[in-house]
């Protein structure tokens, strides 16, 4: 589990002036808040992983079926091309498949088929960004909270103390701090797997976009010539 692995860690993190703290110790030092940030980060790297393999794999054969269509398309060849889409699990695959199975009816069907196809992949595509946009807001805010949490206990115990010590001071607002650094240290990779991710599909759709109207034009041709 990732959440015992952050516990169990035994490395040092060096603070500066020869002083350094254990991972596990800033774990402790963060109070309770530390474990709803632990359960973000944990998730947020089960979801960047998962998009990694996703988007890659779907990439990958993306390319591959649209250097095989792409030709056939443009030559009118659309009975082979829809054999080929049929036989691929490619997002581009039931895009095209949507449109070539509906040429025969006309430019305007087959636009309407692929617009569809269209909306349904790109939401397959888009599946837990989300998730991690939301992380990327949330774990922010989460640590904001457990610093004032933080700072509410230190006053506290001023309170108790009656007296203003700098050390009782200076541990409780670096104790408070520990889970605003973790909430930023979490939020900014996951932001920036989010927005890399958010590209990556955006070169998927125009990809996509490019090679339907491709097609649209062979239909509006083969519409043409049987019209003439």
């Amino acid at each position: 589990m990732i959440l015992s692995t952050l516990w169990s860690l035994q490395e040092t993190v060096n603070l500066g002036a020869g002083q350094t703290l254990r991972l596990g110790d800033l774990w402790e030092a963060g109070g309770f808040m530390m474990w709803p940030l632990g359960t973000a980060f944990s998730i947020g790297i089960l979801i960047i992983l998962w998009k990694l393999v996703d988007l890659g794999g779907k990439s990958a054969k993306n390319k591959k079926l649209l250097r095989d269509v792409d030709e056939m398309i443009t030559q009118g060849r659309l009975d082979e091309a829809l054999a080929i889409c049929n036989d691929s699990g490619a997002p581009a695959a039931n895009v095209l498949k949507a449109g070539l199975s509906r040429h025969e009816e006309g430019t305007e069907r087959a636009m309407q088929a692929i617009e569809n196809a269209g909306a349904i992949e790109v939401a397959g595509l888009e599946k837990g960004l989300v998730w991690l946009a939301t992380l990327a807001n949330v774990a922010p805010l989460l640590g904001f909270l457990g610093t004032v949490i933080g700072m509410i206990q230190a006053f506290q115990a001023i309170e108790i103390a009656g007296e203003v010590e700098a050390t009782l001071v200076a541990g409780g607002i670096k104790v408070a701090l520990i889970t605003t650094a973790a909430g930023l240290t979490i939020a900014i990779p996951i932001n920036i797997f989010h927005n890399y991710f958010v590209t990556k599909i955006d070169r998927l759709v125009i990809d996509m976009e490019e090679s339907a109207q491709r097609l649209i034009d062979a239909v509006h041709e083969r519409e043409a010539r049987q019209t003439a």
